[in-house]
């Protein structure tokens, strides 16, 4: 009821909370917003809490690293230290390193909140990578969801730079040499390269300004975006609703689970506090990255195992499987094709994953709106391509590491090298064809057990002397789930004169499509689906035992 209907006489008497919410809707439509968002339907998976992960490390982020900046000096000011590291006392440092040993050794809590706060931070960008396979092998990015799966992915790109500006600000001997390698990235970049140096150093290296202005990224610029694109992430969600998988009673066009309040709302509030004691229990018993023992950076001094990490190691991969190739082209001005080529296969890989959504929609010109998830078996070309990218990924971290490997497992780094180089083309593609074949082999399995029913294991010999096995009939709902998918057909050119007699003109690109389709869609990418009549006909009798 409306605050303008209530008597004046109880109005006063109301409770403290319901004023402020009369309040509220007087000014927001708080009751108006509440009745239509606050009932809303949430599907059940456990694969949502991928997700769900993404967002409570977040959380955890801003809340550790709000704690972290009221002690940490964004400085590059050589200074000689007096705190209680006892190993380090007298050593010239930068004021940035010296806070660093400040909040691990003498802030109450500083360690634990620091380790919280890296530890949540390979947590966010690991729940992303996941959530978006998620997304990817189900095909949840379909129509209308391609502008969130772009949120998604920027989310990512900006959580790796998030990490790689933290990582940096201590300005240790690990994290220096990282920076180091950045900057030999930069200054790589033919024409650009060395203004974009100049400008982000303020100087030759290591400069005086790089972990200020580090500092300002990696706690205001950055953020800032993340939350919004979180936001915005957030509400695609809520308007276009969850997808849910295939299922009795699951179609397009409604959403099957629990209300947002109070039964979603309860368990996500326990999940957080779940996210939280996990990632607070793994930051009090395992150290990570120990400043201490590594010291102060020095550009004289390179850190032994100096990896980045896992989620820049595909582009250390890169760089170390590239031979160092260079070209001197007339005016003495060098092109170093060592990491000119993976700055370029780098970023490239990422603007193949982003616009994926949009190639899959130019494939197919599927113009519905898709809300029931696919299995990934259901889409054997896509799940190839996507087990083809991750064996490419680990080949890359793989070499990226290819030191370490060699020493830990006494092993030739050339051999390793060279592994590595022939591996990334060969792997992905033996993997593809893999993974496709087993997706082949389950679309089967499915059409078999729709078809014939589950095995019994029970032998029946009939009158005539043969020996057969019974098969129990699926449940209807197992018959649904496995039969509700859609399968696209491959497009086709049509003919080749219209109507007049007049050839057609058909443009390149047409028949790119149209080829890649068969590729997607043809007779060797997907098994058909049982039909009714192929149903009907072999549960009458004819051919079921």
């Amino acid at each position: 009821m409306s605050t303008a209907t209530k008597d004046p006489k109880t109005r006063g008497k109301a409770p403290a909370g319901e004023k402020i919410a009369d309040w509220a809707d007087g000014r927001v439509g708080l009751y108006s917003l509440a009745k239509a968002n606050m009932r809303k339907i949430f599907p059940d998976h456990w694969s949502f809490l991928l997700g769900e992960i993404c967002l409570y490390s977040f959380i955890i982020l801003i809340l550790t690293g709000v704690y972290l900046t009221m002690f940490f000096v964004p400085s590059m000011a050589e200074v000689e230290y007096h705190g209680s590291y006892v190993p380090m006392q007298g050593v010239m440092m930068t004021e940035a390193y010296a806070s660093t040993l400040d909040i691990s050794f003498d802030v109450r809590g500083g360690l634990l909140v620091r380790q919280i706060h890296h530890w949540a931070a390979l947590i966010f960008v690991v729940g992303i990578m996941f959530h978006m396979m998620r997304v990817f092998f189900t095909g949840s990015f379909r129509k209308p969801r391609e502008i969130n799966w772009l949120f998604g992915w920027t989310l990512f790109i900006l959580a790796v730079f998030t990490g790689l500006t933290g990582y940096s600000l201590p300005d240790d001997l690990l994290s220096g040499t990282g920076i180091r390698f950045m900057e030999g990235a930069i200054l790589s970049m033919p024409v650009v390269g060395t203004y974009i140096q100049m400008f982000l150093f303020g100087g030759e290296f290591p400069g005086h300004d790089i972990i200020p202005r580090f500092f300002v990224i990696h706690v205001l610029l950055l953020p800032g975006i993340m939350l919004g694109l979180v936001a915005a992430h957030l509400i695609l969600i809520i308007y276009h609703k969850h997808t849910h998988f295939a299922g009795p009673g699951r179609t397009n066009d409604n959403v099957v689970g629990m209300p947002f309040l109070p039964i979603y709302m309860a368990k996500a509030g326990g999940f957080f506090f779940l996210v939280f004691g996990v990632i607070a229990a793994i930051a009090a018993t395992a150290t990570i990255n120990p400043v201490w023992v590594l010291g102060p950076y020095r550009p004289d001094q390179v850190s032994t195992n100096a990896q980045p990490d896992w989620y820049l190691g595909f582009s250390e991969g890169l760089v170390r499987m590239m031979p160092g190739w260079e070209w001197v082209i007339p005016g003495g001005y060098t092109l170093n094709f060592g990491l000119m080529i993976p700055l370029a296969v780098f970023p490239g890989v990422l603007v193949l994953i982003g616009l994926y959504p949009f190639f899959e929609s130019w494939l197919t010109r599927d113009n519905r709106e898709h809300h029931i998830a696919q299995r990934p078996r259901n889409a054997p070309t896509r799940t190839g391509l996507g087990v083809a990218w991750l064996v490419a990924y680990g080949v890359a971290l793989v070499a990226g590491g290819n030191d370490v490997w060699a020493v830990n497992f006494n092993l030739s780094i050339n051999a390793i090298t060279w592994v590595c180089r022939i591996g990334f083309f060969v792997f992905p593609v033996v993997a593809f064809v893999i993974t496709r074949r087993i997706c082949l082999g389950l679309q089967r399995r499915d059409r078999e057990k729709v078809l014939h029913g589950r095995e019994t294991g029970v032998i029946k010999r009939l009158p005539h002397g043969e020996f057969v096995e019974v098969h129990e009939p699926l449940p209807r709902e197992a018959l649904y789930t496995l039969t509700a998918h859609d399968q696209d057909r491959p497009a086709e050119l049509g003919p080749e004169t219209d109507e007049n007699g007049v050839r057609r003109k058909v443009s390149p690109l047409e028949r790119l499509r149209v080829k890649i389709s068969r590729g997607y869609f043809g007779e060797q990418a997907q098994i058909p689906k049982p039909t009714s009549e192929e149903y009907r006909e072999i549960t009458s009798g004819h051919g079921h035992h």
